[in-house]
């Protein structure tokens, strides 16, 4: 007798999961996402300790600018250039396996990063913690596919979604909390106890899975893969510290990642043991469900940039109320993220996500009333809003990539939707990066050339962002006056034109989607359609 939870029309379905490891699916559901929770949360909480660290021995490590950017940056790039071979190898040699093994190195990454003695000492160390992370991310979600049949992988992704966004929350709230009381490092360290509780539960509870039949090796594509993607991510990083993606450097480094990924590509549909069916790309949903990840998070990782200055260099407001100020955009993905699946059941996927895209457009076009005495309200109700359009577009857009791939290649699946999140990401972060930082300095140029005395030297560091234009304003003391509030004022200009660049990208996410993701198909259509896939991987 089919289950009450199972959807009309595929009651003929076979069970593949293992009954003892059916049962206990919720539990396994929470250990994935304590082990997501450090990940994501390590970024978020890092954004809080910058200035600290910043702040000369004792107190911090006396890191300029550009070490600091290289703290975030040396982490990004080793994550994004390997999480593609990490789920190639969960699904080869099992995701557990995988899962242990970047939790160790992100903990032991996290300890060394904690006792650092120099900014070079934590540019390594965060690249050590990139390794880990890039194991961790691809397998909790490739093991999620794999210990819920079909019809709960919706509910499963919506809750995992929900997760994400939390851990983006207390980011901040965590930071700010540890450095009213702690060190610097104790950012980092506070890793630890989570990564020990994480690995005694994934011993305990979590199931091992993998590709019965992984085929021959695949090492030229593997190489190409990870060679493309460190060069591509170190060129859009690089283009967002010059500020110039003109610059021969970063156009070489770009054009050079995309072409060894075009040979990546070539050369995989070419071989008869790829490692990524290729072909999956010439379907035009699931290009348009890994399109409309990298879109939105290129939109709001570009937002997310700006808003952090906005809250605490031209409203005032510390690290932790900073963070605190974000919760609605949590709230709002924990609360609509996990009933995401009820709405595409009844509207389909191309609709919710559509509409999901074009609130995020117009939250990121609310950005243009935020002004030096909009009442803090109204950043609230943009970011609830922000948090309900995203919970209403991962869910269904990692649903369709995740459930395009057969179980046993999970980790692959896994791994592109979190390659296209992450490059979406980085590319936001440095192209709205470098318009929000040139409209700014063009912007305060005038007013730094009035200023008496300063050398093109010190005019040029000024220009660099609001905090460094503040910063020699302390330093003019009472003279300084007048150029903080010309700071305020071409800041928030060019905050305005860099929400507006956010929402353009948004439109063009709810674009693709519109035009290419899948419509609302019948329940009994669906249900035939999911009970022959089921079929299928039963036979396999």
């Amino acid at each position: 007798m089919a289950s009450s939870s199972t959807p009309a029309g595929i009651t003929d379905a076979p069970r593949l999961v293992p009954e003892h490891i059916h049962r206990r699916r919720w539990v396994i559901l929470s250990v994935l996402m304590l082990s997501l929770l450090i990940v994501v949360l390590d970024n978020s909480i890092l954004n809080v300790a910058m200035k600290t660290i910043a702040t000369p021995a004792p107190t911090g490590l006396g890191a300029t600018q550009s070490q600091l950017e290289w703290a975030i940056n040396s982490y990004t790039l080793v994550f994004a250039g390997l999480l593609f071979t990490s789920g190639l190898l969960g699904d080869r040699l099992g995701r557990k396996k995988v899962l242990i093994f970047g939790l160790v190195v992100f903990g032991a990454g996290s300890v060394l990063a904690a006792v650092a003695g120099s900014p070079g000492q934590l540019i390594a160390f965060r690249a050590v913690m990139g390794l880990g992370g890039a194991f961790v991310m691809p397998a909790t979600l490739a093991i999620l596919m794999n210990v819920f049949e079909r019809d709960e992988q919706p509910k499963a992704i919506g809750i995992w979604a929900g997760g994400v966004g939390l851990a983006i929350a207390i980011g901040p709230i965590a930071g700010g909390l540890l450095l009213d009381h702690f060190w610097w490092g104790s950012v980092f360290l506070v890793n630890v106890p989570i990564v020990l509780v994480a690995l005694a539960a994934m011993v305990l509870l979590v199931p091992d899975s993998k590709n019965p039949r992984p085929g021959k090796l695949d090492p030229v594509g593997v190489l190409l893969s990870v060679v493309g993607l460190v060069l591509l991510v170190y060129g859009i990083i690089k283009g967002g510290q010059l500020a110039d993606f003109t610059d021969p450097q970063v156009l070489g480094t770009v054009l050079g990642g995309l072409l060894v990924l075009v040979g990546f590509v070539l050369y995989e549909k070419r071989i008869d043991h790829p490692s990524i069916d290729v072909d999956l790309f010439r379907k035009p949903a699931f290009s348009a469900a890994v399109g409309a990840i990298a879109l939105v998070f290129f939109a709001l990782m570009g937002v997310t940039f700006f808003v952090v200055f906005y809250v605490q260099s031209v409203r005032g407001f510390t690290p932790l109320q900073a963070g605190l100020l974000i919760l609605p955009l949590a709230a709002a993905q924990m609360i609509f993220a996990p009933r995401a699946r009820h709405v595409v059941d009844r509207f389909g996927s191309r609709v919710v996500c559509t509409v999901g895209m074009l609130l995020v457009a117009a939250t990121m076009s609310g950005f243009l009333l935020l002004d030096t005495d909009t009442p803090i309200w109204v950043l609230e109700v943009l970011f609830f809003v922000q948090g309900t359009g995203m919970a209403h577009i991962m869910p269904p857009v990692t649903v369709s990539i995740m459930q395009a791939l057969p179980r046993e290649k999970a980790g692959s699946g896994s791994a592109l939707n979190n390659t296209f999140r992450q490059v979406g990401g980085t590319l936001g972060v440095a192209v709205l990066g470098s318009l929000l930082s040139t409209v700014y300095r063009d912007g305060i140029e005038g007013t730094l050339r009035s200023v008496p005395g300063l050398t093109e030297a010190a005019r040029h560091a000024a220009g660099e962002s609001i905090e460094a234009t503040l910063g020699l304003a302390r330093i003019l003391g009472p003279a300084g006056q007048a150029l903080k509030g010309d700071a305020t004022a071409a800041f928030i200009h060019a905050m305005h034109v860099t929400a507006l660049g956010s929402a353009a990208i948004a439109v063009l996410g709810a674009v693709v989607v519109a035009a290419f993701l899948p419509g609302r198909m019948g329940n009994d259509a669906r249900g035939t359609g999911r009970a022959k896939q089921e079929k299928a991987e039963a036979r396999t």
